[in-house]
């Protein structure tokens, strides 16, 4: 693992370079990392300044004065709790003020997440033009890491050496010999602000717009373009400023002008107001590609970046006592006795899984214990009950935070990702993919027992891949296959297997296109080299697969059903209106699609709104 530091500022780039030229043969003739602000281009075409924010008066200016609540202590780790900037002296009359207003609080956001350190996940998928369905998966990238967002925004990667390897090599491919494309996921993380150092009027013109409602807070919206010759890589495009405190809460726009031979992309950046006094950024979606008649795409392409777990502890020596307390308990009950041996090593495995559950939540990629856990906990209920199954400790489910689609089971405690819970079309196809785990956990497949040890829990938070793995051979796989089916088959989803045939079939479709999506880190994958593996004598029940038929709802597209507070990592299922889908190209089945959550204050609702599409909200209403 290492750590990028050569990354441009404005996010996701596209570096195309023509013939054997490098990216460092790129800088040594003079192309500038946009990471720093670039000094003024003597070269640079003088583009007309935008007219500064038009003066508003008094009746057009927002009613209330802005506020600011103290953040409690125990909404931050100890020691790092955000401090609020002071409140305005006055309300704002006009719109100048209103816009020197977001500026200060931009950096005071900018400064208040300087000690953070949030997960960064990033999933795109290369898109090509299909006649029924519209632009569709050709192929797919996966980044996750942990980001630093001190002085220089710097971002550790939790994927293997090897895996970023080959991951670059397969995308250094795709334009022929003579150019190569080549995705920078630190570009993405750059996408949180609009401008870290230099958001300011000597470099900034701001023209005001509108007064528009995103969800239930009222914007005031501005179009920010850059003054000329203000330097390379600087934002280009519009902000929605809430209008009680005046942060921005959505940034939508590119970098401008881009470096030659670099292209920056362009991008929907949406923020969540988690705690009091801050909208701190939670989604970004990034979308290029023109798929009109006669176009020529050089790159087409849907992704989606999700931050979270900004509140994860440092374990700092501030907070080393402030959560233990020790209970003195004696077991003085007549038939207390040592263990026997079976006992203990049931003991044994619950200490390995109990570790190896606090040690994921640790590092922000399994969400603490929630509602949706008793979801799932239902529908394994369902199973076990109907299938008499009487295990010594009782089976609990947990959700992994990331995409990509993987099931895994410790001990007696089955994990299942946000990923592969959003794409799922229904019940029975929940739990299918969850009687796989606990096969495994009935058939005595347990994987754990080595995680016992302490010792093995002391790494790097971006190492856990390295250290963690839940991966069964094959014989107990096909065993697991088979107990599974018998176990659906008597429990109430034996008359719903059909779904489940259909979402297989719908899997093996998109399968060869989706390698990372289908990219396990922790357990065994559902597909492996284009071929779906898992529950193969389920997948030739049902219909057969036809996107013609609009009923016929195979599979649902990311973040149709979990959506995640970026600041606690709580997991809680989507409630979504259903919409009428029109056509085959509104099913969109396991694909990348826009964030737009309805926005809420602190404190008035749940403000962890995921995204909205008409395709995720009609298909889960099926």
């Amino acid at each position: 693992m290492r750590t990028w530091n050569w990354i441009l500022t404005a996010a996701l780039l596209a570096l195309v370079s023509i013939g054997p030229r490098s990216a460092a043969a790129q800088q040594a003739d003079g192309t500038q990392p946009a990471a720093q602000s670039p000094a003024p281009d003597a070269t640079q075409t003088a583009q007309p300044s935008q007219q500064s924010a038009a003066q508003g008066n008094p009746a057009q200016a927002p009613a209330s004065a802005p506020q600011t609540t103290p953040v409690p202590a125990s909404s931050a780790s100890a020691g790092t709790a955000p401090v609020a900037p002071a409140p305005p002296t006055a309300t704002p009359t006009t719109m100048d003020q209103v816009v020197n207003l977001f500026i200060e609080r931009e950096h005071g956001l900018i400064k208040a997440l300087s000690s953070r350190t949030p997960v960064v996940e990033t999933y795109l998928q290369n898109l090509t033009s299909d006649p029924q369905l519209g632009p569709v998966p050709s192929g797919d990238h996966y980044f996750l890491g942990r980001m630093d967002m001190g002085e220089t925004v710097d971002r550790k990667d939790y994927l293997k050496d090897e895996q970023k390897e080959g991951m670059q090599a397969r995308l250094l491919g795709g334009f022929g010999k003579l150019y190569k494309v080549q995705y920078q996921p630190m570009g993405f993380s750059w996408m949180v602000y609009a401008d870290r150092t230099d958001f300011d009027r000597e470099h900034y013109d701001f023209s005001y717009i509108r007064r528009e409602f995103l969800g239930e807070v009222r914007c005031l919206v501005f179009d920010v373009k850059p003054k000329p010759k203000s330097g390379r890589g600087r934002f280009l495009g519009r902000v929605w400023v809430e209008d009680q405190d005046y942060n921005i809460v959505r940034l939508n726009g590119t970098y401008y002008p881009a470096p030659r031979n670099t292209y920056f992309f362009h991008m929907d950046s949406w923020r969540l107001n988690l705690i009091p006094g801050y909208w701190v950024p939670a989604f970004i979606y990034s979308e290029e590609g023109d798929f009109s008649a006669g176009v020529k795409n050089k790159l087409a392409f849907k992704a989606q970046t999700r931050i979270w777990g900004y509140d994860l502890k440092k374990g700092g020596k501030d907070d080393e006592l402030t959560q233990i307390r020790v209970d003195s308990v004696t077991d003085e009950s007549p038939t207390a006795q040592d263990a026997s041996p079976l006992q203990a090593e049931r003991e044994w495995q619950q200490q390995a899984e109990d570790n190896v559950i606090e040690r994921l939540t640790r590092a922000g990629l399994l969400a603490p214990e929630g509602d949706l856990d008793h979801i799932l906990q239902t529908v394994v209920n369902n199973l076990e009950v109907t299938n008499n199954i009487d295990l010594p400790r009782p089976v609990r489910t947990r959700v992994l935070l990331t995409a990509p689609l993987e099931t895994f089971s410790v001990g007696n405690t089955i994990v299942i990702s946000r990923g592969l819970v959003d794409v799922l079309p229904d019940e029975a196809s929940l739990a299918a993919v969850l009687s796989h785990e606990l096969a495994h956990i009935v058939l005595g497949h347990n994987l754990g027992s080595k995680y016992a040890f302490n010792d093995r829990m002391l790494f790097s938070d971006d190492s856990t891949y390295q250290n963690l793995g839940f991966k069964h051979i094959p014989e107990e796989e096909q065993a697991a296959d088979k107990k599974a089916v018998d176990l659906l088959k008597n429990s109430p989803y034996a008359q719903k297997l059909d779904a489940v045939g259909l979402f297989l079939k719908a899997l093996q479709q998109r399968a060869p296109q989706l390698n990372a999506l289908l990219t396990t880190h922790l357990g065994n994958p559902l597909a492996e080299d284009g071929q779906v593996n898992r529950l193969q004598a389920l997948e030739s029940q049902g219909p057969a697969l036809d996107n013609s038929k609009l009923d016929q709802i195979a599979a649902l597209p990311l973040g149709g059903r979990v959506k995640v507070n970026p600041w606690d990592d709580k997991a809680e299922m989507v409630k979504a209106s259903p919409v009428a889908i029109t056509s085959a190209r509104d099913k969109m089945p396991f694909e990348v699609t826009p964030f737009y959550p309805r926005l809420a204050r602190f404190g008035t609702a749940v403000p962890t709104a995921a995204p909205a599409t008409a395709a995720s909200n009609s298909n889960s209403g099926n």
